[in-house]
Order: structure tokens, then sequence, then C-alpha cells
């Protein structure tokens, strides 16, 4: 594999565990973008590869600063911009030069569009066999469904997961943000992680396979176990977890919820004594989990007796002080004043091309050696195309070439 020559700013990109590592990006919107974007918070370097019409979707979508999202912002930190039309020969036969010095590439198109290309693994991985390449797709590569489109909401319905969100009788909620990308994203990168250990022992990539709707089934927890144990269906219970008892949101006198987890068996003991009901603290048939769940709706009504008398704060004291889980439900804005958030770095801030100066989610999980970090800002559609070029050895002329015909994005030089 011939290596890329060194960027100028490669010790500005470089540190943290995956330093070293070149990651391809190709997808666009969510799942592989949030894979790379996570590679790229370790310490990868990443390419992304953009449409030069307008480039990801992503950078238009929901609330803009200027004629960018701030949502792209954080999607793309830590990441260089090649704007690059795939449909062009030229521009297939760049990305080939790529992969083929890469360690990585993170592809989330429909099944099949990468082969149309000609830049499908097999393809690929004979320019390259230490090549990982990370394939995210509603419905996996195989099987009767792997042509049909698939966005994350979709997965979440057929994942299992929308028919448990809402009140019982309601019409099924989905949750507030795009969560069968994201988890489709973390799979895709235990993936990667996992591929990388493999070839370290092996010399050789592979091909990883992650579906949209697979993702999300992988975190129903017993779902199909109970229905093939006993035929039970699970169905939607609002704020509490079935099956659990008791844990659920009860209204407080200022009319916010707090949320309590009173389902472990020391802890709900010390719950029952901070509402004034050791009566329940001592009844034997609330001991254990499965007969609390039985007299679920009981518990629960005594809770919120209590709850209902008092302010939010009043209760979260005292469940702070019978040790038992409590907390509020909480807002961006909690998020961005919590001091707790602020003592861990999960409110970073980082300055726009424009100077304006944006709170922004920290890196998760956190490394005590090798920690990750937020090297540099999102770039602009073809911010980096000549640089990127040049590494692959192409002259101010071709560049300009090849951006003159459209097949590229940005100034030559």
């Amino acid at each position: 594999m011939l290596p890329m020559t060194t960027s100028t700013d490669e010790l500005k990109r470089g540190g943290g565990p995956l330093a070293g590592i070149r990651v391809l990006e190709l997808g666009q919107l969510i799942a592989g973008p949030f894979a790379a974007k996570t590679l790229g918070d370790f310490g990868a370097e990443v390419i992304k590869i953009e449409s030069p019409e307008g480039g990801d979707p992503l950078r238009t979508w929901r609330m803009m600063k200027g004629d960018t999202s701030i949502w792209w912002e954080v999607q793309s930190r830590n990441k260089r911009s090649l704007a690059l039309d795939l449909k062009d020969p030229e521009g297939q036969r760049i990305v080939r030069e790529l992969a083929a010095r890469c360690d990585v590439l993170i592809e989330n198109f429909r099944p099949g569009a990468m082969e149309g290309w000609g830049l499908g693994p097999d393809e690929l991985m004979v320019l390259n066999p230490r090549l990982i390449v990370l394939r995210v797709s509603g419905y996996g590569q195989t099987g009767p469904y792997k042509d049909r489109p698939g966005f994350g909401v979709i997965a979440e319905a057929m994942g299992g997961l929308r028919h448990l969100t809402g009140e019982p009788g309601r019409v099924p909620v989905r949750v507030g943000v795009s969560i069968g990308d994201t988890l489709a994203a973390l799979h895709g990168v235990i993936g990667i992680l996992l591929a990388l250990q493999s070839r370290h022992a092996t010399g050789r990539g592979q091909v990883i396979d992650v579906a949209l709707n697979e993702s999300v089934f992988n975190c129903m927890e017993s779902l199909l176990p109970e229905f093939s144990a006993f035929g039970a269906i699970r169905q939607p219970a609002g704020s509490a977890l079935p099956g659990i008892a008791p844990t659920n949101a009860y209204r407080c006198q200022d009319g916010a919820y707090i949320l309590v987890a009173g389902n472990g068996d020391s802890i709900f003991k010390r719950l029952m004594a901070a509402i004034g009901r050791p009566d329940l603290a001592a009844d034997e048939g609330l001991a254990r989990n499965d007969g609390r769940v039985a007299r679920a709706a009981e518990l629960d009504a005594a809770i919120e007796a209590w709850t209902s008398l008092r302010s939010s704060d009043e209760v979260l004291a005292a469940m702070d002080a019978a040790k038992v889980p409590a907390g509020r439900i909480y807002t961006a804005k909690d998020i961005a004043e919590d001091p707790h958030y602020q003592a861990r770095g999960m409110v970073d801030e980082m300055a726009l091309s424009d100077g304006t100066r944006v709170r922004m989610p920290g890196i998760v999980p956190k490394l005590s050696a090798t920690p990750g970090a937020v090297r540099t800002q999102a770039p602009r559609l073809g911010q980096d195309s000549a640089e990127v070029l040049r590494e692959l050895g192409l002259d101010a002329s071709a560049i300009e070439a090849l951006v003159q015909r459209g097949v590229v994005r940005g100034r030559a030089s």
C-alpha cells in the first residue's frame, strides 16, 4: 500500500488512540458520517467525500447559522472535505487511489450503488487487502429487503422500538432524535475497532455489514425471548418500564415531572421510608421485583401522592438524601447550564468559521490515557480538495483541470 504524503496540518489532526488511521468517508446525512465523526474524535484522519453540487445534505438540515446547519458543525468536526463527483470516471479513479492508501472506508449508500460506480469492496480490496469497509444500509447487504430504501425512522419501527414508545392505546411516537441511525453508527464503530484488531493479527481487512433495523433490534433487550418463551408481545407503557417496578415519571406540586427509579430491592425500601410508607417497605410481598410488578399501579399511586404535595426541588432533595436514583427531565437549556456536564467536559465550545462561539457536545467515551479531542472545525465544502489531491501526487494544473470539468470543487492552490 502506497502511503499518502504528510499534510502540513497533520499535527493538528494527529493525537489520540486512532492517530495514524486514515478513514475515507463516502456517506452522507447521519449513520455513516456519525461513525466517521466518532473515529475522528479519537485521532483518525477523516477525508470526507462530498458531491460538488451542494455537498452533504446535512449542511442544510435543521437550524442554520448563515448558510450552514449547526448540526453539520458537530457532525463534521475533525474531518477534511474533498468535493468529488463519484459518478465521473475520473472521480472514481481518485477514490480508488485514496482507498489504496486508507485503512477504513465508510459508506451508507443503498446496496449496489458502490458496485455501480466500480467502487465495491471486491474491487477496492484487490488494490488494498488491508482495507476495512463499513457498509451501513437500511436492511443490510443481503436478504429480500436489501434493495428497499431505508431511513432510521423506518428501521426504528421494524426493529421493534416504535411499537413500544408512547402511551397505551395511542399513536406510537418516535424518539425525538435519529436514534436508529446513531445506533447503527455506533455498531459500525464497534465493527471497525474489531476489524482493526483482527487485521493486526492477520494483516487483512474485511467488510462490516451493518443494518439500521438490526442495530435497533439488538437493543431491544428481552423483547424476542419473551415472545418465544411465553407468546408475550410487549406493549407500550408510557413512562413506565414494564416488568420493573417502581420506575416512572411522577408529577410534583409545581407541575414538573421527576423520574424516580426505586426498582432495586434495597432502594425500594429506602424510597418507601422517604415517602413515609414504612408499611410498604415492610411488606414481604413487595420485597422482590416480581411482587412489586404485580402491584405497580398501587406503588405508583403511593409515590405520586407524596410527590404531588412537594415541589420538584423538594422531591429531588429527599431522593438524594435517601440515595434513590431520581432526576429531572432535561431540556437543552438544562444541559447547557448543568455543572456536572460542565465538570465532565461534555459542553464543549468551538468557533465557527465566522468567529461565532457555539457550544457543542463533548466527546464520549472518556479515556484516561488517550482521550479524544476536537482538533478542527467542520470544513467548508471542498475546503481540502486541493490539499488531498496534492497528497495523491496531482499538481496544480491537473487539479485545476478537474475543477474546470466539475469533477472536483475547490481551489487548485
